[in-house]
């Protein structure tokens, strides 16, 4: 893939399109995250602030009878408050004092009468502004930067009139510390979090362009075999008329013998053609329906139709291609069909034939029969031609569990260990050279693979080198 502009390309494209949407996703979650936080602890803190105000409200309203002036039953209730008339506040050397219902450490307490004059304090006293009472809520910064924030309430007396301003506050250090540390975590996390996913990412989009990648080298692959198959038989028509028609006469049996080569010829293309459309055929038939095999099935139907001058009628030959006929096929009958339509062919490559049909009760499939009999047929044929004079080919059939086997055994030549992964690839041959010189074009064994699978089956081999080969067909009862 590496090597390939396009897809690297490609990769490229998607990576970023799923490191630039995950990273995005990423800082909405981290800022939603963050605001969370945030919103939790202001709300946590003013309804703390609430609780206490409204708490030393309640316990001031039942003491307080003159507006403006703080009985001496306060002092029991705020112990160690400071009376600004006595002069004992002074905000620069003011130490904390213990409120009883609140910490010390982080909380003040102020009283305002009605004309806004400070009266009493108490807790820590830092030095902010003075604010309108009348503001019920209030965040304030000293001179250190340090952020407080603060309630207002309204006091009353005895007879419910107004007795001055409650002021209680707290510092919001270890909450800005705390948001503060948040904030440095979401920071730095996130970068790192981003580059884990744009890693991610590309493996991702390599993961997910890889089967794409294989099928566009597989298409390759076969277009240049096809065009390979397709050249030779048409390489050697153009040669034999070009040779001809530098001959200044032509004799009768020259020209016999010119036509008889190119209807050999021809017939040899026909076959490659016919076999072409039976892929195009049958992959239409299998349930897979990715892009990158419709991409494939396309380009090779454009590639047989034009070959065969059947661009005028794409429609109906369109129409044609992948559709089967489906019915009840019994395949005993068609086993035994098979047996006595190649005896000939044995029989003149000195072969025993025989079939072994194991089965107590008829068995049906339901498919294509003309497909199910190509496939048979070209089993037993490659069995017939790849074993020598005075060999055996056995076609059994046989039923396990829901499904049926069907197997051709044969006492031929073999295929080696690492050929058997690649006889089902398209225009792949054992041995290329017999092959040929039997027209052989390299498609039977895959458009056996393809049959097995347009029938919900599958093929699979069994081989040894000098002792014959087992191909083994598996078909369910229940497709």
């Amino acid at each position: 893939m590496k090597q390939n502009r396009l897809f690297s390309r490609s990769r490229w494209r998607l990576a970023s399109w799923y490191a630039g949407i995950l990273s995005i996703i990423l800082l909405i979650c981290a800022l939603g995250v963050y605001e969370a936080i945030s919103h939790a602890h202001r709300v946590t803190i003013n309804q703390e602030l609430e609780s206490v105000a409204g708490t030393l409200h309640d316990s001031l309203l039942p003491v307080l009878k003159q507006p403006g002036k703080l009985e001496p039953q306060v002092k029991e209730l705020l112990p160690n408050t400071c009376l600004v008339e006595t002069g004992c506040y002074n905000p620069d050397r003011f130490q904390s004092y213990r409120l009883g219902v609140i910490g010390q450490d982080k909380y003040y307490l102020r009283l305002f009468n009605l004309s806004e004059d400070l009266v009493a304090v108490a807790g820590m006293q830092p030095k902010l502004p003075q604010v309108s009472n009348q503001q019920q809520w209030e965040t304030l910064t000293d001179s250190e930067g340090v952020r407080y924030r603060q309630i207002s309430f309204l006091l009353h007396t005895q007879k419910a009139q107004n007795w001055g301003y409650l002021q209680v506050g707290r510092s919001l250090e270890d909450f800005d510390n705390y948001i503060a540390n948040v904030m440095w975590i979401l920071l730095l996390g996130v970068p790192l979090v981003v580059l884990l996913v744009m890693a991610a990412s590309w493996w991702l989009a390599g993961l997910a362009i890889r089967p794409i990648y294989q099928s566009y080298l597989q298409m390759q692959q076969f277009t240049a075999d096809a065009a390979h198959e397709l050249r030779t038989p048409l390489a050697a028509i153009q040669a034999t008329a070009q040779s001809n028609l530098m001959l200044p006469t032509l004799s009768e049996k020259k020209a016999k013998d010119t036509l008889k080569t190119i209807v050999r010829q021809n017939k040899r293309l026909s076959y490659l053609v016919a076999d072409l459309l039976t892929l195009c055929r049958i992959d239409g038939e299998l349930s897979s329906n990715t892009s990158s095999r419709r991409l494939s099935r396309s380009r090779l139907s454009r590639l047989v139709w034009d070959l065969t001058g059947l661009r005028r009628k794409t429609t109906k030959t369109a129409r044609t291609v992948g559709q089967t006929k489906r019915e009840k096929i019994a395949l005993p009958h068609l086993i035994i069909e098979v047996e006595e339509e190649l005896a000939a062919l044995a029989m003149a490559s000195e072969i025993e034939l025989t079939s072994q049909i194991k089965v107590s009760q008829p068995i049906e499939v339901t498919g294509d029969r003309q497909l199910l009999y190509r496939l048979i047929t070209n089993l037993v044929t490659n069995a017939i031609q790849y074993t020598p004079a005075g060999g055996q080919v056995i076609l059994s059939l046989i039923e396990e569990h829901h499904d049926v086997i069907i197997c051709i055994r044969d006492t031929g030549i073999g295929i080696s260990k690492t050929e058997q992964k690649r006889i089902f690839d398209r225009f792949y041959r054992v041995d290329k050279a017999r092959s040929r010189g039997k027209g052989g074009s390299g498609l039977g064994l895959a458009i056996a693979k393809a049959i097995a699978l347009a029938h919900h089956g599958n093929i699979e081999v069994e081989s040894e080198l000098g002792r014959g080969s087992t191909f083994t067909i598996r078909l369910s009862l229940n497709n």
